[in-house]
Parts: structure tokens; C-alpha cells; sequence
């Protein structure tokens, strides 16, 4: 008979605690139901910090998206939070009233931040006042990211120098945040590295342009209608907009102290994970306490897990978790960590062994007690972590030379020490993947060191353990492994290079997405991940002639407009060159006023935007607003940045702002691999930007132009390339063009230019461009000339939608979200 597992939690934990349950055929032995407080399906929180600086996708770090709960027929109740356990009558009761019986039940509540006594932390209403974060979830990261990219924001403070506070200063300094951290300890991530490693850490954060202050304490946020700063211990202040609080975490029990069970600073359990007292309960996850001890880190979870998969299945009774020996392996703010055990000698006995080079970011330490390593530090240098991780956890007999420990001068190589890990050592500790688990599929078919990856998940995580599995992989399989052929292709469902795949579309006339994916995916399956570089690749190369399938697009694209959070959207009216007028402007404040558009909001591109419209309101806001789209959603030639130029401006020297509106003119929405920003400044003074765009044109003496490529401003800050100096507005024009279509030919899917541009060289392209060294120059220019004739204004579908439900309201965005949210 089948039994009802329930799961309180959905977490890193909870669900990683059913996929071993599951593995262990619990499908045929429990009906599942998990109950977890966020939306979604179940992400990897370590990855946030990657989010927070722009990185990784929300769709990146996604583990299990709603699909495979649906798939493997678990009941999911996302976003609903569990009050209450009668264990007597065996039910949860949930805070939406449901009440759930079952026969075991799992506790998974991992943890929150712990947000320290601060004067001004707390609104009257008792709520965390705005400008004040903690970096827990998802929901945290999407509003740090939202308040930081305010153009009103540009401070922020940190409170916390450990890994999780480090993180989200650089996540805040990628989103163009200056950034304090302040922190109790004596130096950073105190409880990881001894004071000597955390200086050095220090100089490599402050190289980063992160300040930091250690022996500090905030004693109150400042400001009363907005934050205006904070106030330390010692009378010091520091002015902020932004506050974040990474002040350590706090185990999740209060369901467990208003049921009744077993808790001191956790919940307590035994070593098969079961709650104390208590037959049927369970828990696992940063919410226990086991002899003692609470861990923080995920390495524990993935082990508490296959223990209590074994015990709640009937696998192996015998099965016992005796608790775990901490080693953690990351990058922190880009440098590499790796620490196990102690920081420092304890006995007058133990030795200790240091390394320290400040000027390259380098430190190593490590403790040796009895002939046996007891801890050891790696800082900026992680080459022998394989190694010193075996020896850690098996308690190896160790080389005399003891400095061969941290440099190969006898000690095992690194393909040597991979041989000799046991199968259960932990090589991904972000996603709990072992030795053992790497060599399997290998064995079950994985050539490539990316095959396995995404078969395992290791190296999904921080990255640092990347070097390691490769080595793993390599090893494994008997030498070296097949470089992943999918790693070329331009869409993952077709197995060719975007050369190859633009001559066999030209070759055999294909005209939309479902004919390529008929004549050129493997048995003719389409695949969603594909569909929307398709279409771009495909309105490139054809123009007019392309066949345009809505199911090919992305909601934005769709309706033409970009979707927010909330479900609603973004209209942004063109505004060529930021230049507009007085009847654009009343007609924008009177669609504005009938409308009743929450927020009107200047972008960064000089143009004015229109949030909070609904779905079913958009073909009446295009209507009365009469004016064309911005493609301010579109992976499309957007938007061109002026300044005042020459007419006005006392310094000018060209007319940037007839040249900007010429250039967006011709120019507009045209397809690209990504979107393409320009910028053109009517003098050196750049105050266009022009230097950070995709393309900038800066005006110089003599009525030259010169042609700037691949600068970037935003989560990447690169200067741009000077292609040419030209005479006239109408060369700018030509060789605009000819490059912005050699880079729609030739980049990857989603591929700025300021990755493009470096990826090929500034010289390769001045002679393909300007020298037509390949014999092409021509060619691009008809091409990029057949697209801009095919223009159309994509707003005139408001009179004539393309689908009968292309305007109509669809599910609310809690639904809709998990593409694939948590």
C-alpha cells in the first residue's frame, strides 16, 4: 500500500531529499506532496550572487522547474507556507487552510537571515524599511537588482564580510553601485580564513574598488523619508542609498516550537535524520540540529539527504549520518576559496605550513596534527584543492617535503590524487555531486566533459570545481574526452554552426521556423529553446520573405511590448535621437492620464516610458499614442543616444543630433543576435557615451567622424574599439551598416558586440569592412539595405491582431512565471 509523504519545504534540501527519494524507487512506494514558501520550483541559492551581478539568468539557476514535479506526479503547493504539525492525528496544517494528512513527513525549512538590532531598520508598521535587503531568495535578488538600477541609487553598504556579504557587493558593483562592506570581524570571512588570509582577501576586494571596513559595527540606518546612510560603532558614518544585511542566518523552526517537537538551536535529530521522540518525523537541511552541530553550507544537506532517503524508503536501514567534516570550495568576488578545517595551528604541536605572495592574491595555510592535515587555506590558488581534500577527509599519511603540498615538487599530480579519490568524494559542492557520480556517466555514455555536466549537474554551481571535474571526466574515461560538438551549434535543437545552418536554410529556400525545424532538427522535433533565434536568424536573412509564426516568439515579442513582473507591460513610443516635441509630449500625457499608467519613467536611451499597462489596454495605448514602436523589447537595433550638438552647444563640433535621428531612421528595429544600442556626440567631450555603446560616433576637429565598436556599460564595461575616422555623415551611415550586418551574420545567439568585437578583432574586421578584404562589402550592404526596406511599424497590428488571443489577458504571472522560476 502506498504511503503519503509530506514535505515541508522545497528548498535546496526538501527537494534534493525527494530526488533521492526518488531514485531509490519512492515513486512506487509514496504518493509526494511538498509544500514551499516561494512561487516556485526549486532553484539554486547559492547561484543568487551570479543573478544579483548579471551573470546567470533566474532561468539559469533553476534545478527542478514546476515540469518536473508535474512529471514525476508530486504535488507541489508552491508559495503556501505550513503553520502548523498535529502529530497525533498525523496532518500539517498549511496557512491557506489546506490541511494535509500523511504517514511520514519531512522538514525542510532551512533558514533566514538573521537581520541584527539596528536603530531605523524597521518602519513604523514594524516591516523592514524599503532600501533595506537581505539576500535569502529569489524575490530578495529581483528587488536589490530593481533598487540598484534606480538612476536615483548609486551607494550601497554591506553589512557582513563573510562569503554570502561579499558576494552581494560585487553582484551590487556589476549593477553600477559604489559599495562599502562592514563588518564585526577583525578581518574578512572570519569564520573560513585566519587573519593573515583575510588580509590578503582584503587587498583583492579593495583592488575590486569595494571598501571595506573590519572591527565595524552598524549601530543605526540613517534618513527618514529615503536612507541617507548608516552609522557605525565608532561614530564613523557612511552615506548610502541602499542597505543589504548578511549578517549570518538563523535555522527555520517555528513550525517545529509551535508542534511540539524536539528543538534547541535546531531541530534535534538522530543519526537516521529522525526527529527526536518521533517515529514518523523527519528533517534535514540547515533547519537541524545533529550532536550539536548546525550546518550552513550545502555539502551537509547532500549527505543528511541519501541518509534519509535511505531510511524513509526501507533501502538501507543501516544507513547512518555521523555528521560532516566542512570543506568549502568557491569563488568569492572572482577569487578562488577553498577552506577546510582549521584556519590556524591550536597546539603548541600542530605544525603549520604558510605561503603568502599579497601582491598576486595568493595565500595558503595548512595545519598539520599528528602527520595528518586538520585544515588548510587556498587562497587565489585552488591547483592543488584535489589533493589536499583527499587528505583532509581520509586523513592520508602525508610527504615529508611538506611544501610539496602546495606545490608539485613530489607530492601526487593532480591527475594522480583524482585516481585515488573515493567514489563518494565530493567534487561539485554546489550541487552535491560526487566522484562516484562523475564516473557513471561517463560509463553511461558521456563523452564530453559538458555531457556530463548537464547529466550530473557538477560545475553548475560557482564553477570552481570546474578544473576538478574535467580532470574527473578525463580521467574516467581513459585520456582525453570529446570536445562537446553542441557547443558550436547557433540553436541547440540543430546540430549545425550558424554558417552552416544560414547555407543549408538558403540552400533548401526554407521560409519559417517549423520548416527548418522539419528539414533540419534530428527527426524533425522542434525545440522551444531554439525557436526564438530562429525567427531572429530568420527575419535576418529573409526580410520580407520570411514567414512569420507566433509560436517562434517570446511573449515581448509577440505584443510588442516588454512584460513585467507584475504581469503587466512596458510601452515605449520611438523617440529618434531623444529628440521629441510638444505634441508627442501632450500626447504622452494624455494617453498617460486616460490610461491611468501607474509609472512614466525617462530610460537611459532618451526616450519616455509608459509602465503597468495591461495586455488587453495595449492596442488602445498604441492607438492614441499614434506615434512608432521604440523596440525597447527586442533583441533589434534600439535606440540611438544624442547629445545637443553643434547648434546649441558652445563645444560641438558636428551635428550628432541629425546624424543620431539619420542613423535611427534608417536603422530602426532591424533583427540582431542581441540589442544594439548606439550613442553619436557631437564632440570629444562624449557626453553621448558614445565610447560604451554597441556603436558610437563621435564628432572630432575637422568635421570628421570617428566609428567606435563594442563598448559596453552595464554588467560589462568596455571601451569601444575605433574602427575609422571618416569625412561625412553619409560614410558613418554606410559602414554602420556594413558592420552592424557582418555581426548579425557572425555572432552567436544572444552575443553582444562587446563580446563579438574582441572575439574577432578590431584588425580582421577594419580589413573585412573597410579594406573588403573577403570580397563582401557589397553584399552586406544590399542585405542590410533589404532589411531596412522590409521595415514595418510592428504597432500596426493593433488594428488587425495576427491571433485572435494576441491582446487577450492570459494567466496571472504566478503561473505564467515559471518558465523556469522557482
Amino acid at each position: 500500500m502506498r504511503r503519503r509523504l509530506v514535505v515541508i519545504g522545497n528548498g535546496m534540501a526538501g527537494a534534493r531529499t525527494v530526488e533521492e527519494i526518488l531514485a531509490r524507487g519512492g515513486s512506487e512506494l509514496f504518493d509526494i506532496t511538498m509544500f514551499g514558501d516561494e512561487p516556485y520550483g526549486n532553484y539554486n541559492r547559492i547561484m543568487l550572487s551570479h543573478v544579483l551581478s548579471g551573470e546567470e539568468s533566474d532561468a539559469d539557476i533553476f534545478l527542478n522547474a514546476i515540469t518536473w514535479y508535474q512529471q514525476n506526479n508530486i504535488t507541489l503547493h508552491a508559495g503556501v507556507r505550513v503553520d502548523r504539525i498535529d502529530k497525533f492525528s498525523k496532518h500539517v496544517f498549511a496557512a491557506d487552510g489546506r490541511v494535509e494528512p500523511y504517514d511520514d513527513l519531512v522538514i525542510a525549512t532551512g533558514s533566514r537571515s538573521h537581520l541584527p538590532p539596528m536603530e531605523g531598520a524597521h518602519a513604523p508598521s514594524g516591516a523592514v524599511r524599503h532600501g533595506v535587503f537581505t539576500f535569502r531568495t529569489l524575490d530578495d535578488t529581483r528587488k536589490m537588482i530593481q533598487f540598484a538600477n534606480n538612476e536615483h541609487h548609486s551607494r550601497a553598504v554591506v553589512i557582513g564580510g563573510g562569503l554570502l556579504g561579499l558576494e552581494a557587493a560585487h553582484g551590487l558593483q556589476a549593477n553600477g553601485m559604489d559599495v562599502a562592506v562592514v563588518h564585526s570581524g577583525g578581518h574578512l570571512m572570519n569564520a573560513q580564513l585566519g587573519p593573515d588570509g583575510g588580509a590578503i582577501l582584503r587587498r583583492s576586494v579593495e583592488a575590486l574598488g569595494i571598501e571595506v571596513h573590519t572591527g565595524s559595527r552598524t549601530t543605526a540606518i540613517l534618513g527618514t523619508e529615503r536612507i541617507t546612510g548608516v552609522s557605525l560603532r565608532d561614530q564613523r558614518q557612511l552615506d548610502c542609498d541602499m542597505v543589504v544585511v548578511t549578517a549570518g542566518i538563523r535555522p527555520n523552526v517555528d513550525v517545529a516550537v509551535v508542534s511540539g517537537l524536539a528543538v534547541e538551536r535546531g531541530i534535534v535529530v538522530d543519526d537516521h535524520l529522525r526527529v527526536m521522540d518521533e517515529d514518523d518525523i523527519f528533517a534535514v537541511g540547515e533547519c537541524v540540529q545533529h550532536r550539536g552541530e548546525v550546518y550552513g553550507l550545502v555539502a551537509p544537506l547532500w549527505e543528511q539527504a541519501a541518509v534519509l532517503a535511505d531510511q524513509v524508503t526501507g533501502v538501507d536501514r543501516s544507513s547512518v549520518y555521523l555528521g560532516s567534516r566542512t570543506a568549502t570550495k568557491l569563488k568569492v568576488a572572482g577569487v578562488d576559496v577553498a577552506s577546510m578545517g582549521l584556519a590556524g595551528p591550536e597546539r603548541e604541536t600542530d605544525e603549520h605550513i604558510v605561503f603568502s605572495e599579497p601582491s598576486r592574491g595568493v595565500f595558503k595555510s595548512i595545519v598539520i596534527r599528528d602527520n595528518k592535515m586538520v585544515g588548510a587555506t587556498l587562497l587565489g590558488d585552488n591547483r592543488k584543492v584535489a589533493y589536499l581534500t583527499q587528505a583532509f577527509d581520509q586523513g592520508l599519511p602525508l610527504p615529508e617535503e611538506r611544501l610539496s603540498l602546495m606545490f608539485d615538487l613530489g607530492s601526487p599530480g593532480e591527475e594522480e590524487s583524482v585516481a585515488e579519490l573515493s567514489d563518494n568524494a565530493q567534487v561539485c559542492n554546489c550541487n552535491g555531486v560526487s566522484k562516484g557520480a562523475l564516473v557513471a556517466a561517463v560509463k553511461g555514455g558521456c563523452t564530453s566533459v559538458a555531457a556530463a555536466m548537464d547529466a550530473t549537474r557538477a560545475g553548475k554551481g560557482c564553477g570552481s570545481c570546474k578544473v576538478m571535474v574535467r580532470q574527473v571526466v578525463e580521467w574516467a574515461a581513459g585520456g582525453a574526452v570529446e570536445e562537446d560538438p553542441a557547443a558550436s551549434f547557433y540553436v541547440p535543437g540543430i546540430p549545425l554552426d550558424k554558417a552552416a545552418l544560414m547555407a543549408e536554410i538558403r540552400a533548401r529556400g526554407l521560409r519559417s521556423v517549423s520548416q527548418v525545424f522539419a528539414e533540419l532538427a534530428p527527426g524533425g522535433l522542434e525545440d522551444a529553446k531554439s525557436k526564438m533565434a530562429l525567427a531572429s536568424l530568420l527575419k535576418m536573412m529573409l526580410a520580407d520573405q520570411y514567414v512569420d509564426e507566433r509560436d517562434a516568439r517570446f511573449i515581448n515579442d509577440r505584443v510588442h511590448a516588454n512584460i513585467q513582473r507584475d504581469g503587466t507591460f512596458s510601452v515605449v513610443p520611438q523617440m529618434k535621437g531623444g529628440v521629441t516635441s510638444v505634441q508627442q509630449l501632450r500626447r504622452i500625457a494624455d494617453v498617460a492620464e486616460k490610461h491611468r499608467i501607474p509609472m512614466i519613467k525617462l530610460t537611459g536611451g532618451q526616450r519616455i516610458d509608459l509602465l503597468g499597462v495591461p495586455k488587453e489596454d495595449l492596442p488602445q495605448v498604441w492607438a492614441d499614442l499614434d506615434m512608432r514602436s521604440g523596440y525597447a523589447y527586442g533583441k533589434s537595433f534600439r535606440t540611438v543616444k544624442t547629445c545637443v550638438g553643434k547648434d546649441y552647444c558652445r563645444f560641438g563640433t558636428g551635428d550628432s543630433t541629425g546624424l543620431g535621428i539619420g542613423l535611427e531612421s534608417r536603422f530602426q528595429g532591424i533583427e540582431a543576435p542581441a540589442k544594439l544600442k548606439l550613442a553619436v556626440s557631437g564632440c570629444p567631450r562624449n557626453c553621448a557615451e558614445s565610447l560604451v555603446k554597441d556603436v558610437g560616433v563621435v564628432a572630432v576637429e575637422g568635421g570628421r567622424w570617428e566609428i567606435y565598436v563594442g563598448g559596453a556599460a552595464g554588467a560589462h564595461i568596455r571601451k569601444g574599439d575605433l574602427l575609422v575616422t571618416v569625412d561625412t555623415p553619409e560614410e558613418v551611415t554606410l559602414l554602420v551598416g556594413r558592420f552592424m550586418q557582418y555581426y548579425r551574420e557572425n555572432a552567436n545567439w544572444l552575443e553582444r558586440t562587446y563580446a563579438f568585437v574582441p572575439r574577432v578583432g578590431i584588425e580582421h574586421l577594419r580589413r573585412v569592412i573597410l579594406d573588403d578584404s573577403e570580397g563582401i562589402a557589397s553584399r552586406l550592404d544590399a542585405a542590410m539595405q533589404a532589411s531596412v526596406d522590409a521595415y514595418a511599424d510592428p504597432w500596426s497590428e493593433r488594428d488587425d491582431p495576427l491571433t485572435p488571443g494576441q491582446f487577450r489577458t492570459s494567466l496571472p504571472l504566478t503561473v505564467l512565471p515559471q518558465v523556469p522560476v522557482r
